[in-house]
């Protein structure tokens, strides 16, 4: 039996004090316990589903980062200010810039340390939104969430940071304004107090959340999500229960690739499009600069009278997408010997189709987008057999709104007054993405700011036994 599976018999692991709670067992989650952990501190991850991971397992392209030794490699030459750019921009200029200035100036050191703790990203992609290929990928094109994962566990393994599952955070207690501890409700067991001095919330956020999206954006209710379900908001009733401000509430993304045709939503990443891929309508055409950010690509859906699209690639663009694969493998890619054959299997007019595919190659040669003005991911040509598409719509994806926060990671109050001992980092926290969130910078947001509320937790515990 894994170690990171609860079991009624590993009770007996379960001690009354910690150093620190973590509140969830994603990628924040789990970051911040290893950076806890190599600064002395003796960590506890509680997870309320039965699987680990939470929704980073579900991420895809990438983890975006600028004036890393990766780009240089690939000849590329970035800055922190045209992150910084894109991402403020990309955000309707909404972003809390303090939260954005950390983030965009902290994400290669991010990278370099997971690079030195095994954890390599040495391909780049562009997503939508970037004006240069910064987004990180692992060396087989993997999708980043389930490697990031899976390497991440690997490391809490060797430093044996005790994870339990099943195991549901219901209270933060406090002693007046200190955090001192977590109830606890385990499966099949009581409620159980935990003591600690501090508790880091990465529960995620609240995007198959229904009773907060109803409460927020009932406008949205009828769109699917590509979350996993225990993405209901625990993190936002947790804090706010003990006083935590919450920002950002009503901004919620939602992705325009989404495969929705089955019981499960799939998310079709970014990274597709930013190798090369196009979105092509019920008449064969482009409609869009598929490389515009999420807003404005899932409008240009929402126009169409379906209200879906087609995600068009061939075999030169698949080879660089792992994760097509694993689609095909259940089902949803649509194959085509030729331009003609395929435009037969997703019911559109091959003439338009095909004309389609022609002009945009030419484009693609010059470089230069005539239709739409898209200026990235147009480095090959869709012209190598066999071809392939994935019927797409919008579906809910990712929260941007959550807990108030500063920059060290410490949640506040609606006042801007830090609760004593409670940190939050990742999508639980709002703020930093403003409307929109870029492809590629949720991942980078784990690393970074997971890193620091491990760091702050230190800090913290430091001031507070030197009292």
């Amino acid at each position: 039996m894994s170690k990171y599976i609860f079991h009624p018999n590993q009770f007996k692991d379960l001690r009354h004090d910690y150093d620190l709670i973590i509140v969830g067992s994603g990628s924040t989650g789990l970051v911040a316990a290893l950076q806890a952990h190599e600064l002395g501190l003796k960590p506890v991850i509680f997870e309320k589903m039965p699987k680990l991971g939470g929704n980073s397992t579900c991420a895809s392209s990438g983890m975006n980062a600028a004036e890393t030794d990766v780009q240089l490699r690939h000849h590329i030459v970035d800055t922190y200010e045209d992150f910084y750019r894109d991402t403020y921009i990309g955000g309707g200029k909404e972003n809390n810039r303090d939260l954005l200035q950390y983030f965009t100036s902290h994400a290669a050191l991010a990278i370099d340390w997971l690079d030195q703790r095994g954890i390599k990203l040495p391909n780049l992609t562009i997503s939508g939104g970037m004006h240069m290929p910064r987004t990180h990928r692992p060396g087989n094109n993997a999708p980043i969430g389930a490697f990031l994962i899976k390497n991440l566990l690997k490391l809490c393994d060797q430093a044996s940071i005790p994870i339990f599952n099943h195991a549901h955070v219901t209270r933060i207690l406090t002693n007046g304004p200190r955090v001192f501890g977590v109830t606890v409700n385990f499966k099949g067991q009581k409620d159980v107090h935990v003591n600690s001095n501090v508790v880091i919330l990465a529960t995620g956020g609240f995007g198959a959340g229904k009773s907060i999206i109803k409460k927020y954006r009932p406008d949205l209710l009828h769109y699917r999500t590509t979350n996993q379900p225990g993405a209901t908001g625990d993190g936002l009733k947790l804090g706010a229960n003990v006083g935590a401000g919450l920002v950002d509430m009503t901004k919620i993304q939602i992705h325009p690739t989404v495969q929705q045709d089955t019981s499960h939503a799939y998310l079709i990443p970014e990274a597709i499009r930013g190798e090369g891929a196009i979105l092509i309508n019920q008449q064969g055409q482009r409609f869009t600069n598929e490389l515009d950010t999420r807003l404005k690509v899932t409008a240009a859906i929402n126009k169409l009278p379906e209200k879906k699209a087609y995600v068009v690639f061939d075999q030169g663009i698949r080879n660089q997408i792992k994760a097509i694969d694993f689609y095909d493998s259940i089902g949803l890619v649509i194959h085509g010997t030729d331009l003609n054959d395929l435009a037969h299997h997703m019911n559109v007019s091959p003439s338009n189709f095909t004309s389609t595919i022609k002009v945009w190659n030419q484009m693609v040669s010059k470089h230069k987008d005539n239709q739409f003005g898209r200026t990235t991911g147009m480095s090959r040509p869709i012209n190598q057999t066999p071809y392939y598409a994935i019927h797409v719509g919008p579906a809910v994806h990712y929260t941007m709104g959550g807990l108030k926060v500063n920059r060290f990671t410490q949640v506040l109050t609606s006042a801007d007054k830090p609760i004593a001992g409670l940190f939050a980092a990742g999508e639980v926290a709002g703020g930093l993405h403003g409307n929109n969130r870029l492809g590629g910078n949720s991942i980078a947001e784990t690393v970074i700011f997971g890193r620091k509320a491990g760091q702050s937790a230190f800090q913290y515990l430091q001031k507070l036994n030197n009292k």
